[in-house]
């Protein structure tokens, strides 16, 4: 464990100390954000610019309250499917734009009560194997938005079409695609994949969006795409100034229905991907340094209302960018703010170089996000977990391409919740698992009885998280039915956290119970 000494200083103290390593590091997520900030925006159907907006917000102002010191806040493909479908639901074009930006207003409200009662601990309650699903399903949907778009067809041919119409639709994308826009789009998807795979430390720091635009521009700039192709085929985001305005338009509270889901897709799915990306970047950081939850729920909720107001997309903690900071040196929360400090001189400074990017790049980008989150990897993960996880995973899937997210995400706790009912959790242990706490000879023993799984999970975690710092606990589930697979992995968590305050945990009782796969994190139930 890292000596609290060691620790770098926060606020204006920890950016004399920190300067040069946050500022280097803000620079190369700077690097990777621009790009990717104005592919998020024109796949979610909003101008380009209003990806910097929000990016530039996530950095220069969420990063002066936000409760993680080392995640990057801004755009996310994540919610890619929940913006375009508000746009769409809402009218479509700037009307659809203008109309979304309200249910974002009070999403972003929303968000701020959820820290502000203390609600960052509800992450726990959703099911792992959903939560992948979604993510998944997520990653699907946005490779089928975007293979029109690195082909380079008339954005006509998409228009209403839903994930799965325009999977069937690809044979005739390709028949109306654009040669010369797909060879450009190819070589970056090219880059895209196989950059990460370079072996050298130096040309490995150099981040892949940044080579696909140092190809891409030149490539158009020759082809003359600004004379020979259409419109669509260029980024158009016009100027900052002109646009920094109220755009928020409330009145799509009148289609009530519509305004509240969408109000909760955005406040749920939002904060889960934010919360899961800040408790990743906990366990990345070298220092060992806790987030509080809470606290970046409130600042995220403070930047997605100020976004949304002003125009932009709602924000998250970005795990790849959050992932490049700390890869890059970043020590504390300046390099967030660093990281919106250079797009916002880039884009007063650089804004007609942007408009020099083809649509068929950034698809690119895009399109290796989604294969990301939807690589055939994360079924077989799922697979070697449990068969009852893939069930989880792939019906979340299904009911979240041929529905929607919240649909999705709700049939997965359902079948979770069916599931481990078949294998044996009492009815009466749905929200609650007996939990006893006892304290003896410097020891705490925390014995778990009837069933510990997803939905009563909270009440195991309120006592765990109640248990004083350097002490030798005993977590027993000699007495429970089932374990499940979101619990194990909790725990583990949990584990791993207490033991770097200095303590030691002991999981025992598990020799009872019958895993159900050989994965270390499987259900176990009772043999």
């Amino acid at each position: 464990m890292k000596s609290t000494q060691n620790l770098p200083k926060d606020g204006f103290a920890g950016l004399r100390e920190n300067l040069a390593s946050d500022a280097t590091s803000g620079f190369i997520v700077f690097l990777l954000a621009l790009p990717l900030s104005l592919g998020i925006a024109k796949a979610s159907d909003f101008p380009p610019i209003m990806g910097l907006v929000t990016a530039i917000i996530g950095g220069m102002v969420v990063s002066l309250f936000m409760g993680s010191r080392l995640s990057i806040k801004g755009p996310a493909a994540g919610l890619i499917v929940i913006v375009a479908g508000a746009v769409s639901e809402f009218g479509g074009g700037e009307m659809g734009w203008h109309l979304a930006l309200g249910a974002m207003v009070v999403a972003g409200i929303v968000q701020i009560l959820f820290g502000v009662f203390k609600l960052g601990k509800l992450m726990d309650f959703f099911p792992l194997s959903a939560v992948h699903g979604m993510l998944a399903a997520i990653g699907l949907i946005i490779i089928g938005k975007q293979i029109p778009v690195f082909l380079d067809v008339n954005p006509a041919l998409t228009k209403g079409k839903e994930p799965l119409e325009l999977f069937a639709s690809i044979p005739e994308f390709i028949r109306e695609m654009d040669p010369r826009a797909t060879l450009i789009g190819a070589i970056s998807f090219a880059i895209m994949m196989f950059w990460p795979k370079i072996k050298n430390p130096i040309i490995k720091k150099i981040p892949a969006p940044l080579v696909v635009l140092a190809i891409a521009i030149p490539a158009e700039l020759y082809m003359d795409f600004q004379t020979t192709e259409p419109k669509y085929a260029l980024v158009h985001i016009g100027n900052l100034l002109d646009n920094i305005k109220w755009n928020v338009d409330f009145s799509g509270f009148s289609q009530t229905g519509t305004f509240v889901k969408f109000v909760i897709m955005f406040a749920l799915v939002g904060s889960l991907e934010s919360l899961l990306t800040v408790k990743a970047m906990d366990m990345l950081d070298p220092f060992r340094r806790k987030s509080d939850a809470n606290k970046d729920l409130i600042a995220t909720g403070l930047g997605n209302t100020l976004a949304a107001i002003l125009g932009g997309l709602p924000m998250i903690s970005e795990v790849a960018r959050s992932s490049a900071n700390i890869a890059n040196g970043a020590k504390t929360r300046w390099a967030n703010f660093f990281h919106g400090f250079f797009i916002l001189a880039f884009v007063l400074l650089g804004s007609h170089l942007i408009e020099l990017i083809p649509n068929a790049a950034l698809a690119a980008m895009l399109i290796t996000v989604g294969i990301k989150l939807a690589h055939p990897k994360e079924f077989i993960h799922s697979f070697e977990i449990g068969k009852e996880q893939l069930l989880i995973f792939v019906v979340t899937i299904i009911f979240t391409l041929g529905v929607d997210l919240l649909v999705g995400i709700g049939a997965g706790i359902l079948t979770e919740i069916i599931v481990n009912l078949v294998n044996g959790k009492p009815l009466k242990a749905i929200f609650n698992a007996p939990t006893e706490v006892s304290f003896t000879d410097d020891e705490y023993l925390v014995e778990i009885s009837e069933a510990a799984v997803f939905t009563n999970f909270l009440g195991i975690k309120r006592k765990l998280e109640a248990i004083p710092p350097t002490f030798h606990v005993v977590i027993d589930f000699t007495k429970t039915k089932l374990v499940d697979h979101s619990v194990m992995e909790n725990i583990q968590h949990f584990k791993h956290d207490y033991e770097h305050t200095g303590g030691t945990v002991e999981i025992m009782g598990l020799h009872e119970h019958e895993p159900v796969s050989k994965h270390k994190l499987a259900a176990r139930k009772r043999k």
